[in-house]
């Protein structure tokens, strides 16, 4: 594999040439970073490919460069519901302890203060809601779980047992909301049918925008 950088117009991509791929492939990463893996293949390909595939690469641009970026001071700030507050209010106070017990100095302690603080307290906020839409939509849940996990908000298993990402507290409440009325009625419909989408957006009117939203969604979340 070879590795070098190409300048099409403005925009710098990174070269990745793979001779063992059989296709060329175009990415645009979170941070904007754009890739381009090809097979070994002319120069004057890569700029038709390019050429081709102009527009769709500056449409995921736009989309990076549109996607909101929240980031919090360690030790100063947290963030909570989709916003960055200052440590100092009363709901921090469970780390503020927390971090007075640790050595600052060691950035991966403060970090599990961070995390221990932010599960504890989506287990707090989030247990009410669910509880609180369960009794609204008539809906019983066996067991609630909470874990910091990379690619989904929540799961429902088929033993009614709901596992939320403790990553959810950062979010709008809105979105919050949406996301446990969601799990829920995967209760009653283990699927996405018109059925379970019905049932929810009886519930959350603008399910479907938040959902949209949901999708698009691509905050950095640094604690």
């Amino acid at each position: 594999m070879s590795i070098s950088k190409i300048i099409f117009r403005d925009l710098q991509i990174l070269h990745l040439r793979k001779p063992e791929l059989k296709n060329s492939y175009i990415s645009v990463k979170k941070n904007g970073e754009i890739v381009l893996k090809t097979p070994k293949v002319s120069d004057d390909f890569i700029q038709r490919l390019l050429l081709q595939r102009e527009s769709w690469i500056r449409n995921q641009l736009q989309k990076v460069s549109s996607l909101q970026t929240l980031s919090v001071v360690l030790e100063d700030e947290i963030l909570l519901f989709g916003e960055v507050f200052s440590i100092d209010i009363d709901e921090a106070k469970e780390l503020r302890e927390s971090l007075q017990k640790v050595k600052i100095s060691n950035k991966e302690s403060v970090i599990r203060c961070y995390e221990r603080f932010y599960k504890n307290y989506a287990l707090f906020y989030i247990t009410q809601r669910a509880a609180h839409f369960a009794e609204v939509m008539q809906l019983n849940y066996s067991e609630l779980k909470f874990k910091k996990m990379r690619s989904r908000w929540g799961s429902c298993s088929s033993k009614g047992v709901i596992t939320f990402n403790t990553e959810l507290i950062k979010l709008d409440k809105k979105l919050i909301d949406f996301i446990v009325v969601h799990e829920l009625a995967h209760l009653k419909h283990m699927n996405h049918s018109k059925e379970f989408h019905a049932l929810v957006h009886g519930y959350i009117h603008d399910a479907k925008t938040l959902n949209q939203k949901l999708k698009k969604l691509h905050t950095y979340l640094f604690i």
